[in-house]
């Protein structure tokens, strides 16, 4: 092997290095269009056969029979806000009837009660605060920058919900033309592949929607016993709701444990602290806490593993990996995306022995 292929070989390695870097840079750089169109691919394939019903049983017009349809996703999305407006509205009147002069007696009490303690104890608590600083180190536009953060969110969910909604619209009215289109780029050999491949991930993901409607509905009827039990108001809206968190993996159950006890405690804000409210919201927390072990331990894995056929393991390493590169929302299309590349792959490189270990049961 003479020099020159040496070099040849050394610079041909880092132009493909450096080609693979850009093209991860793109796609990070665009990462929230990719977001967007995954998610209007996975709408359009839930929605396709509603839309196929309209129009071929009922005999909608094509464009009548999309848009009726994703009239429907929207309606249900805006019933299910809607849902919590009363709860809202609840813990509003809740924080409005507070005895806040009873609330800052009781915290200069505190206060005094723990001056005397530490000075029993040869602390100044005074002075250590003084000395630290501790003043000046707070910052006063914590509210601006949450309302803000809240704004910008909000702002960020309606342009993420008119994009996914536009594109899901063309995706499904002008699905023909795709699948032509598509047919036109691949190769004859591989039409077939395709083809198997859409149907496949279509069966596989309605699968999952199932499975996750099951996992939904049995983890609110568990939050809803929770609640009931302790008397909370507004127990389903709160299940309800914390169980609508749950999509999120892992994150979301433990956001849904500190709601429900920030619910629970205003929802008894009104009554006495030692006796009722904070026995109250212990318990409520444990028992959100049981709930989520039979869902992780027992729900989930039996759940998913049977839906889209993966090992929870493997499911877990996925949305770890997919987490890390896109988020919250890279975590909740984990599962639908990695489906349907093991479909693709399995298609088309099915003597891979990687592939043929991941995919040997779909």
């Amino acid at each position: 092997m003479t020099s020159k292929t040496i070099a040849v070989g050394i610079l041909r390695a880092i132009g493909i290095v450096t080609l693979i870097g850009l093209l991860l840079y793109f796609v990070y750089q665009i990462q929230t269009v990719i977001i967007y169109l995954i998610v209007a691919v996975i709408i359009s394939l839930i929605a396709n056969p509603i839309v196929e019903l309209l129009s071929k049983k009922l005999k909608f017009p094509n464009a009548l029979a999309v848009g009726f349809t994703l009239f429907l996703f929207l309606s249900l999305l805006i019933g299910l806000i809607a849902l919590f407006v009363p709860l809202i509205t609840s813990q509003g009147n809740n924080l409005s009837l507070l005895d806040t002069k009873a609330i800052e007696a009781n915290l200069m009490q505190l206060y005094g009660q723990l001056e005397s303690y530490l000075s029993n104890h040869n602390i100044d608590i005074n002075r250590v605060i003084k000395e630290s600083n501790l003043t000046s180190k707070l910052k006063f536009n914590y509210l601006t920058d949450f309302l803000n953060s809240v704004i910008g969110t909000i702002s960020s969910f309606g342009i993420g919900l008119v994009s996914v909604f536009f594109i899901s619209f063309y995706l499904l009215l002008d699905k023909e033309l795709f699948i032509i289109g598509v047919k036109k780029i691949i190769p004859d050999a591989s039409e077939d592949h395709v083809l198997n491949s859409i149907v496949k991930i279509r069966h596989l993901l309605s699968r999952y929607l199932i499975g996750l409607l099951i996992q939904l509905t049995v983890v609110c009827v568990l939050y809803l016993i929770v609640l009931l039990v302790f008397g909370i108001d507004n127990a389903f809206v709160i299940a309800f709701l914390c169980a609508i968190l749950n999509i999120i993996p892992y994150i979301g159950p433990f956001i849904a444990t500190i709601l429900s006890a920030i619910l629970t405690m205003l929802t008894t804000i009104n009554q006495d602290f030692q006796t009722v409210t904070l026995p109250t919201t212990i318990y409520v927390t444990i028992g959100f806490f049981i709930v989520q072990l039979i869902d992780n331990n027992v729900t989930s894995p039996f759940i998913f593993s049977k839906s889209v056929n993966s090992h929870p393991l493997e499911i877990f390493l996925v949305i770890l990996m997919i987490g890390t590169l896109f988020g919250i929302t890279g975590m909740i299309i984990a599962i639908p995306m990695y489906t349907i590349l093991k479909v693709i792959a399995k298609e088309f490189i099915p003597e891979n022995k990687l592939v043929k270990i991941l995919t040997k049961n779909i």
